[in-house]
């Protein structure tokens, strides 16, 4: 498995935390995904490696601003 951890900035309650799972679980090859709200990280584990701006991208989408990998 696969894992890659991100900045995440615009998250600011439970509902963002969901939508930002809901746009990774979209992608193709993400299996699971944790997010910390307080640490504005967000885990991803996918079963093959995906294009980093791939994931950047399904977030971006929705008005969140990807920070960079961590």
């Amino acid at each position: 498995m696969v894992e890659k951890c991100f900045k995440v900035d615009g998250m600011t309650c439970q509902h963002c935390v969901n939508t930002v799972k809901r746009a990774l679980y979209a992608v193709e090859g993400v299996s699971h995904v944790d997010v910390s709200l307080e640490e504005g990280k967000v885990r991803v584990h996918m079963e093959k490696d995906i294009p980093s701006h791939l994931l950047k991208s399904a977030v971006e989408e929705w008005g969140y601003r990807v920070l960079g990998e961590i």
